[in-house]
């Protein structure tokens, strides 16, 4: 028997759904659409499991871009984007899909 907690996570298996049907995305839009789906959960929480899954293989990082704009913190922002890894394991939730086709047609707007 397996000893200390286990490494899967809903929070982290939703979070693959999600970028299952977006592809690749940084980690506040993983977030917005997530907030939609489910319960409230913290930004630091999602950040958290991001960097988790990183380490698991269900993450990877794709690029960082900085982009310029007007923040209250200063000019520039730095995002990193994410897809998913060798190591995740995608169901294809059809709740996540009609929430991530939501969110794709506001963008667009």
């Amino acid at each position: 028997m397996k000893r200390g907690r286990p490494t899967r996570s809903a929070i982290r298996q939703n979070m693959v759904e999600i970028l299952f049907h977006l592809g690749s995305a940084y980690g506040y839009e993983i977030y917005k659409i997530y907030k939609e789906c489910f319960d409230p959960v913290t930004l630091r929480v999602m950040y958290y499991h991001l960097k988790k899954g990183i380490s698991l293989g269900e993450f990877k990082k794709e690029e960082v871009k900085v982009e310029k704009g007007n923040y209250s913190w200063g000019t520039t922002v730095e995002k990193i984007y994410y897809s998913l890894g060798p190591s995740a394991k995608a169901q294809g939730s059809e709740q996540i899909k009609e929430a991530v086709e939501k969110y794709k047609q506001k963008k667009s707007d």
